[in-house]
């Protein structure tokens, strides 16, 4: 199956909602921007008309759409946005500092304190990546 391409958003066309409510979303006159009769929601036009932005949201990051002929696609936000890369540079730097720290430790009973420090420390980026991305 061949990949469908982006296509231009048509500031004078009726769209879907994108947020799945069923809603059509309608231009608003003067603006680079479209209105859900739904839901309510704000839009608005970026990227050289081919993003579709959520204005008014709780999300951390903007949600963005693009439009590939009969649907909405998600536009996934740059690697860089993401607290994917702090998460894994967490892990990574317990396991590379953390790790020689505590087997060189002289009492073994301090073992069991740099493990559960350890695994604390790299829930939490994977609880802050979860709080992000629920919805």
């Amino acid at each position: 199956m061949q990949p469908q391409k982006n296509q231009k958003i048509d500031l004078n066309v009726d769209y879907p909602c994108p947020c799945r409510r069923r809603g059509r979303l309608i231009p608003i006159t003067l603006t680079e921007a479209f209105g859900c009769d739904r839901c309510q929601q704000l839009f608005v036009v970026e990227e050289n008309g081919y993003v579709l932005e959520q204005l008014s949201t709780n999300y951390p990051y903007k949600r963005a759409w693009r439009w590939i002929g009969n649907r909405w696609s998600v536009s996934q936000p740059r690697f860089g946005q993401s607290y994917l890369p702090v998460a894994l540079l967490i892990i990574f730097g317990l396991l590379i500092f953390w790790l020689p720290l505590a087997l060189r430790s002289p009492n073994h009973a301090n073992i069991l304190l740099w493990a559960l420090v350890a695994v604390l420390l790299a829930v939490l980026p994977a609880l802050m990546v979860w709080l992000t991305y629920r919805r």
